[in-house]
């Protein structure tokens, strides 16, 4: 493992806090403030680098063969597209 392996890791998996913090609506503080459009910029800023990163130390087409990688980009994904479904449908309105 590589510093480079490590640091796409890193900024993988920190892109799923600010992911769900943003599809819910939590104030919560990114690199671009507390907005929930800022939480889901930055979400998408960490996945950019973490793709870069990856690029630069393998090449993209060899994404298909690190399952981890692309396990951690498909989890992304379905948070991205089902998360707001499953916030409003079990979450208990106060």
């Amino acid at each position: 493992m590589t510093l480079i392996d490590f640091l796409t890791g890193f900024f993988l998996m920190n892109a799923m806090p600010h992911l769900l913090v943003g599809l819910f609506e939590i104030r919560f503080l990114s690199a671009f403030g507390y907005k929930p459009m800022a939480n889901l910029g930055y979400a998408l800023l960490n996945v950019v680098v973490a793709l870069l990163l990856f690029h630069v130390q393998h090449s993209i087409q060899a994404l298909s063969t690190h399952g981890i990688l692309l396990g951690a980009l498909a989890m992304l994904f379905i948070y991205l597209v089902t998360g707001r479904y499953f916030y409003n449908r079990f979450h208990l309105k106060a």
